[in-house]
C-alpha cells in the first residue's frame, strides 16, 4: 500500500485482522493477539486513510492507546449520503447494493420452524444468495476467524467504492467527497472523546449541586424533605397554594392565575420576561433551576458519569441523524452553565477554548452566495452593519436575521422583514427555496451534501387545518437545516484540522458543543493552541468556501476553568 490509500479493515483482539487496499483489492490477513499494534505501526509509517464500518472500530483502537489519523467512516457517509440515524452494516450494504430493505433477514433460532438458511447458504458466506448480509456476519460474528476477518475488510471495501461513486454522482454538491472525509474523521474525534472524557472535579461540583439543592441526602426521606423545602419557597408566595404541584405545567398556569398572570404556556423565556411581575415568578424560575440540577444533573448523575480520575464521560456520535450536529450523551451537551465553575483543567493544564462568532449568519451568507450579506461578514460583528442597511437597531437587525432563519414570522424583528428582503434578496431566497420544498416533502441536501429527509404527512390522517400546520413547520425545519447543517460540516471540518494540527502539542480535545470547542492543554503550550485553532479556522473556512468572501471569526481564550471563559 502507498500513503493516503483508502484501506479497509476488520479487527479483533486475540483474533487478527484483515486488510484490502480498496484500489487494488489486495488483502492479506494476519493471525495475532493484539491486532491494533499491527493498525498503529501501519499507520504511523504509510498514513492510510482506514476504512471502518463504524465508530466501533476507532473506539477499539482509542481503548488499546492507538489514534489513528484519518478514516472512512462507512456509517458516518451513509448517514451523509442517505439521511438519517441507522446504519447498521446490513441496512448499508443493501442500500448500496439497491436492495429491498423490508427483504433484510433477521436473526431467528434455527429449528424446525425458522429455517433461516437459503438454498445454496454458506455460514462461510457473508452474502446470502438473496443479495442481502447473513444476519450472523451482520450482527458481529464476522469477528469469530481471521479468515472472516479477510472478508468482512473485503465487503467494507466493496461498499466504500459504492460510496465513493454515488459521492461524486450528487449534482451540484462537489464539496460532498470533502464532508466524508471530515465527517468520517469526526467520528474518530467522537471515539477520543468518548474516552478521555472531560475534565471536572467532583468536590467543586459538589459544592455547586449542594448551594442549589442541598448536601447529598443520605436516604429517600431526605431527598424528599429537600424537594418539600425547595417548592415551599415557591408555593409561600403565593397564600392558598399549598396543594399545588409545580412539576405540572396546568398546576404551574394555575399558580400564576391567582396573582393574576395569564400565560399561555409555562417555558422559561417567556417567565424571563416577567421576572418583575410577582414575587412568585422569580421563585419559580430559581425553583425550576434548582429542580434541574437536583433531578439532572445533581449527585446522581455525578455517581454515574464521573470517574475516579475526575473525568465526565458520555457516548459521542459525529451526527445528530438530522441536520448533522455532533451529539453526547450524559448531559455533556445540556450541562447548565451554573455547573461550568467545576470543569477545571488539570494541575499544569489550561483550557484553550473557542466558539465561533455568528456562525449561521455567516454560514447563509456561503451556502446562498449572497455577495450583500457576505460583504457585511467582513466587521467583528456583522450585526452592525446589517442594522445600519436596514435602518434598525442591532437588537431588532439579529432578531430579524435569525428569525429568518428560523421561519419566525413574528415578534420584534418582524416590521423589518421587507427591508432584509430588500437589502439581502439572495440570501432571504434560498431560505424561503428551502421552506418551499421542505413544505412540499422535499428532501433537501446541506452545501456539503447531507441529505436532510424532510418526511411527509397522508392527508387523510389530519384535517387540512393540522396539514397546513405539520407543512408550515417542515418549512421551518427545511430553512433552519440547510444553515444548521451547513454550519455543523463547517464546525466538524474545524475541529478535526484542530485534533490534526495540535497533536504535536499533546493537546486533546475534551468537548465539542455546538459551535463551540474545549482544548485541554500543558499550560506553557496554551498560547501557542490558541494561535493554532485561530489559523485551523481559516484553514477550514478557505477549504470549505474557497473564495474567501466570507469572513468566520472565533472568540478565543486560554483559562483554567471552563466558566472564566467569556460566554
Amino acid at each position: 500500500m502507498a500513503r493516503g490509500d483508502l484501506v479497509a479493515v476488520a479487527l479483533a483482539d486475540d483474533v487478527g485482522l484483515g486488510i484490502v487496499v480498496v484500489a487494488t483489492g489486495r488483502s492479506f490477513t494476519l493471525a495475532c493477539d493484539a491486532p491494533s499494534d499491527v493498525v498503529a505501526a501501519i499507520d504511523a509509517e504509510l498514513r492510510p486513510r482506514w476504512v471502518f464500518w463504524s465508530i466501533d472500530t476507532a473506539s477499539m483502537l482509542v481503548r488499546h492507546g492507538v489514534r489513528v489519523a484519518t478514516c472512512w467512516d462507512i456509517a458516518a457517509v451513509h448517514r451523509l449520503l442517505y439521511g438519517g440515524w441507522r446504519a447498521d452494516p446490513a441496512r448499508v450494504w443493501a442500500v448500496a447494493h439497491d436492495l429491498a430493505l423490508d427483504a433484510m433477514p433477521t436473526e431467528a433460532p434455527f429449528d424446525l420452524f425458522h429455517q433461516e438458511l437459503l438454498a445454496g447458504d454458506d455460514p462461510e458466506d457473508p452474502v446470502r444468495p438473496d443479495g442481502h448480509l447473513s444476519p450472523e456476519w451482520a450482527n458481529g460474528r464476522w469477528s469469530r476467524s481471521v479468515v472472516r476477518l479477510g472478508r468482512w475488510a473485503e465487503l467494507a471495501a466493496v461498499v466504500t467504492l459504492v460510496q465513493r461513486a454515488r459521492l461524486v454522482e450528487i449534482e451540484d454538491r462537489p464539496r460532498a467527497m470533502l464532508t466524508a472525509r471530515s465527517e468520517s474523521t469526526a467520528e474518530l474525534l467522537c471515539a477520543a472523546l468518548a474516552f478521555d472524557g472531560l475534565p471536572m472535579r467532583r468536590r467543586v461540583a459538589e459544592e455547586l449541586i449542594a448551594a442549589f439543592v442541598g448536601p447529598r441526602p443520605s436516604n429517600e426521606v431526605e431527598a424528599q424533605a429537600q424537594r418539600d423545602d425547595r417548592d415551599a419557597a415557591v408555593l409561600a408566595c403565593v397564600p392558598g397554594a399549598d396543594d399545588l404541584d409545580l412539576r405540572s405545567p396546568g398546576q404551574v398556569k394555575s399558580l400564576l392565575r391567582r396573582v393574576g398572570i395569564e400565560v399561555p404556556d409555562t417555558r422559561g423565556w417567556r417567565l424571563e420576561g416577567m421576572r418583575d411581575a410577582h414575587p412568585v415568578v422569580d421563585a419559580l424560575l430559581v425553583w425550576r433551576k434548582a429542580e434541574r440540577v437536583a433531578t439532572t444533573y445533581g449527585y446522581a448523575w455525578l455517581d454515574a458519569h464521573l470517574g475516579a480520575d475526575e473525568r465526565l464521560r458520555g457516548a459521542w456520535s459525529g451526527s445528530d441523524g438530522s441536520a448533522g450536529r455532533m451529539t453526547a450523551s450524559a448531559g455533556l451537551h445540556n450541562m447548565p452553565a451554573d455547573m461550568r465553575g467545576a470543569v477545571i483543567a488539570e494541575s499544569g493544564h489550561v483550557f484553550v477554548r473557542a466558539d465561533l462568532g455568528q456562525i449561521e449568519p455567516r454560514v447563509l451568507a456561503v451556502v446562498s452566495g449572497d455577495r450583500a450579506l457576505a460583504a457585511a461578514t467582513q466587521d467583528d460583528d456583522l450585526y452592525a452593519p446589517i442594522a445600519q442597511q436596514l435602518g434598525a437597531d442591532r437588537p431588532t437587525a439579529k432578531v430579524a436575521v435569525l428569525g429568518a432563519m428560523y421561519g419566525q414570522t413574528t415578534g420584534r424583528g418582524a416590521h423589518v422583514a421587507g427591508r432584509l428582503e430588500m437589502a439581502y434578496p439572495i440570501a432571504m431566497k434560498f431560505l424561503r427555496d428551502a421552506d418551499r420544498s421542505a413544505q412540499g416533502s422535499r428532501d433537501l441536501r446541506t452545501y456539503g451534501g447531507r441529505l436532510i429527509n424532510v418526511g411527509s404527512t397522508n392527508a387523510n390522517d389530519v384535517d387540512e387545518r393540522e396539514m397546513r400546520r405539520i407543512a408550515a413547520a417542515r418549512g421551518r425545519y427545511g430553512r433552519n437545516a440547510m444553515v444548521q447543517g451547513a454550519a455543523a460540516e463547517l464546525f466538524k471540518m474545524w475541529a478535526v484540522l484542530i485534533r490534526a494540527r495540535s497533536a504535536v502539542l499533546g493537546a486533546q480535545i475534551v468537548l465539542c458543543l455546538h459551535d463551540e470547542v474545549l482544548v485541554h492543554v500543558r499550560t506553557e503550550h496554551g498560547l501557542t493552541l490558541a494561535a493554532l485553532v485561530v489559523d485551523a479556522l481559516d484553514e477550514a473556512a478557505h477549504g470549505w468556501a474557497p473564495d474567501r468572501s466570507v469572513r468566520f471569526v472565533a472568540d478565543v481564550s486560554v483559562v483554567e476553568r471552563w466558566s472564566d471563559a467569556k460566554a
